[in-house]
């Protein structure tokens, strides 16, 4: 998969799970921040990205996603792997 239909498909399951506006999300924004996350979102963060790109998600990789590019970078690394 093309770092193009990553970041398209993670930019609208983000605007539909997250409701947050297309134009919030800048690759260099702050994750975190711009999509107010707490713990039970980040559940729902990852129950969405294993169902969305088939890979598992380890709580640890969090620590290393600050920005939105952190984010697109990590699923395209972790696809290229499978």
């Amino acid at each position: 998969m093309e770092l193009v239909e990553i970041i398209s498909k993670i930019n609208y399951f983000l605007v539909e799970e997250f409701e947050v506006e297309p134009e919030m999300i800048i690759p260099a924004s702050n994750l975190r921040d711009t999509l107010e996350l707490d713990s039970l979102d980040y559940i729902d963060l990852v129950v969405v990205i294993e169902s969305n790109f088939g890979f598992k998600v380890k709580a640890e990789d969090f620590s290393e996603i600050i920005t939105f590019q952190d984010f697109y970078d990590y699923v395209e690394k972790k696809l290229a792997a499978k």
